[in-house]
């Protein structure tokens, strides 16, 4: 059984080859052997929900590397990276907007009856799930944090 999403990558390489784009081409290379790299790894045939956890972690290097490369002054790598980011968010889901984010944060603060910031790893393990690939992690960790702070 395969997934969408990897018939999905697959075919966006076949166009990208036919169009003689090189840089969404290896792109879309790098994810394709990122997925094959887990398979291999695990001996599983990877669902969607995983494939996007995968992305998502490349995602969230690439956002690392960028910060670096800025403060390295190094803004021709920087910009490849922003280049990676925008091909790689093409097979996301739809992201969430900061509205939605509070609202998930709220929910998940209510129903663990959390009160400070000693309960942020049981709501994380609440908020994470339904967050997966649709909002940068580390944002979402310090919306959570502002919210137990001022609760």
């Amino acid at each position: 059984m395969s997934s969408g999403l990897k018939t999905q990558l697959t075919d966006a390489m076949k166009a990208a080859m036919k169009a003689g784009d090189k840089e969404t081409l290896g792109v879309i290379r790098l994810m394709l052997a990122a997925l094959k790299q887990v398979e291999i790894d695990e001996r599983i045939e990877l669902d969607d929900t995983r494939i996007i956890t995968i992305l998502d972690k490349m995602l969230k290097q690439r956002r690392e590397s960028i910060s670096q490369f800025d403060a390295a002054g190094r803004d021709d790598l920087s910009k490849i990276e922003k280049n990676e980011i925008e091909v790689i968010q093409q097979y996301m889901p739809q992201a969430l907007s900061e509205e939605e984010i509070t609202s998930i944060v709220n929910d998940a603060i209510s129903s663990t009856s959390a009160a400070s910031i000693k309960d942020m790893g049981k709501v994380m393990g609440i908020v994470k799930p339904k967050v997966a690939g649709r909002g940068d992690m580390g944002a979402i960790s310090g919306k959570i944090k502002e919210l137990l702070n001022a609760g």
